[in-house]
C-alpha cells in the first residue's frame, strides 16, 4: 500500500468531543470541562458519527496563507467574514425560508414565484416559459424554465432553476435550488459565459440575499488577490436550505471553466469534513492500514469479501482515485458517511469545520485530482440556509 506524501492540512479549531452514543447532557459536559464551545452532533440520515465544538473561534487567515491554501486544493475557512452582510439580507432570507416551508408543505414552486415579492423581481428581465417535473428523477421537485429579455427580445434563453431533494430519506426535508442553462446533465457550463451570466442574473432576482457573496468587495478583492486574477464572476449558484438530519454526502465540484466553490452560511450552522483528495486518500489508506479501521470495517461490512474488495480497492492508489471518481462503490461510500472511527480520525486530524452565520469556506477545485472533497451536516434542529457559488475568472 503506497501514501504518497502531501503537505499535511492546517489544523482546524475543532475537536472531537465524544463518540455518537454518548447522551447530549455527558457531551455538552465533556466539551465545557475543556472550555471548549457548544458540542454539536454530526448526524445525516440517520447516522450519528461524532460529537465535536469548537476549541475557540479561527481566526481569519491572511492572504498568502489563503494563496498557498489554493494552490495546494485545500479548503480555508474564513470565519465571521460577512455577518454585517447577512443581517442586510436577513428579510430576503425570512422570505427564502418561508418559500421553503411552503414548498415542504405542498407548495407549486412556480406557483410560488408568480405571486409577490418574485414576480416584481423577475419583471421586466425575465419570462417564466414553463415549469415541469422530470419523473426520471426522483430528487426533483419542480424545474423552471425562464428567457432572460429586454423589450421584446430574447438575450439568454432556456436559462433554468430545478429545485430538488437532497435524498430519497423521508425524514431528511434539505432541498437545493440550482441554477444553470441548457438541457440539464449535458450543459457545458464553461463554453457560455453569457448565459452562465444570466443565470446568475436569475438567481439574484429570485434570491437578493445572493448578495452577500456576489456585492461583497472585500470577498472579491480578497479573492482575486489570493487566486492572482484581475476579475472574477460568480457562476453556477446553488441555494441551499439544510434541514435537521440532512447534508451532503462526500463529493467534489470539479467542473471544466471553474476555480473553486465559495460557500457562504445564511442561516442556521453546517458542519463540514473537508480536505484535498490527496490527503483524503492518505486518510483512507492509512486508517484501513491500522487496527482501528480493521475492526471498525469489519462492523461496518459482515461480509468477509465486500471487505476483501474494498481493501483491494484502497491498496492500490490509483484504483482508489478512479473509485473515489466513480462515486457508485456502497462499501467505499459506506466508509466515508457512515463510519463513526473514520470520522473521529478526520476530526483529530484537523479536517472538521463548523459554519455559522456570517462565515464562509472557499473549496478549490482544480481538477480530478487536486480539489477539496467535503461533507456537509446539518447542526440545528431547524432549517438552515447556505449559498455555494462557482468561482471563474473573468
Amino acid at each position: 500500500m503506497s501514501i504518497i506524501s502531501q503537505p499535511s492540512s492546517p489544523r482546524s479549531s475543532v475537536a472531537y468531543v465524544a463518540a455518537p452514543e454518548t447522551p447530549s447532557a455527558e457531551a455538552q459536559n465533556l466539551a465545557s470541562q475543556q472550555g471548549w464551545g457548544e458540542a454539536v452532533l454530526l448526524r445525516r440520515r440517520g447516522t450519528a458519527l461524532a460529537w465535536v465544538a469548537e476549541r475557540q473561534r479561527p481566526v481569519m487567515p491572511d492572504v498568502d496563507s489563503l494563496r498557498q491554501a489554493w494552490q495546494a486544493a485545500q479548503p480555508m475557512l474564513l470565519p465571521d467574514f460577512a455577518p454585517a452582510e447577512v443581517q442586510a439580507q436577513s428579510a430576503h432570507i425570512r422570505q427564502s425560508l418561508t418559500l421553503v416551508e411552503a414548498i415542504l408543505d405542498g407548495a407549486e414552486v412556480a406557483a410560488y414565484f408568480e405571486q409577490s415579492p418574485y414576480v416584481e423581481r423577475l419583471t421586466p428581465g425575465f419570462e417564466m416559459l414553463a415549469a415541469f417535473e422530470d419523473e426520471g428523477d426522483p430528487q426533483e421537485i419542480e424545474t423552471l424554465e425562464f428567457d432572460a429579455v429586454q423589450g421584446d427580445e430574447v438575450i439568454a434563453e432556456n436559462l433554468w432553476v430545478k429545485a430538488s431533494w437532497l435524498s430519497f430519506e423521508d425524514d431528511d426535508a434539505s432541498l437545493r435550488f440550482r441554477f444553470s442553462f441548457g438541457l440539464v446533465g449535458y450543459e457545458d457550463v464553461a463554453a457560455d459565459p453569457a448565459r452562465q451570466h444570466y443565470a446568475a442574473a436569475l438567481t439574484e432576482a429570485l434570491f437578493p440575499e445572493s448578495a452577500v457573496i456576489s456585492a461583497n468587495s472585500r470577498l472579491a478583492v480578497l479573492l482575486q488577490t489570493a487566486l492572482g486574477v484581475a476579475g472574477l464572476n460568480y457562476v453556477e449558484r446553488i441555494v441551499y436550505f439544510n434541514a435537521p438530519n440532512g447534508g451532503a454526502q462526500f463529493h467534489q465540484d470539479v467542473e471544466r471553466g471553474h476555480l473553486g466553490v465559495v460557500f457562504a452560511q445564511a442561516h442556521g450552522g453546517t458542519g463540514w469534513l473537508t480536505l484535498p483528495k490527496q490527503i483524503l486518500m492518505n486518510e483512507i489508506q492509512a486508517f484501513a492500514a491500522g487496527p482501528a479501521g480493521a475492526a471498525a470495517l469489519a462492523e461496518l461490512l459482515l461480509q468477509a469479501k465486500l471487505r476483501k474488495e474494498v481493501l483491494n480497492i484502497i491498496g492500490e492508489r490509483e484504483s482508489l482515485a478512479q473509485t473515489l471518481d466513480a462515486g457508485d462503490h456502497d462499501a467505499l461510500e459506506a466508509l466515508l458517511n457512515r463510519c463513526p472511527a473514520f470520522t473521529r480520525q478526520l476530526v483529530e486530524h484537523g479536517h472538521c469545520y463548523l459554519l455559522r452565520p456570517g462565515d464562509l469556506i472557499l473549496l478549490p477545485q482544480h481538477d480530478a485530482e487536486h480539489c477539496a472533497w467535503h461533507t456537509v451536516f446539518c447542526l440545528d434542529e431547524f432549517l438552515g440556509e447556505a449559498l455555494s457559488f462557482a468561482v471563474r475568472a473573468a
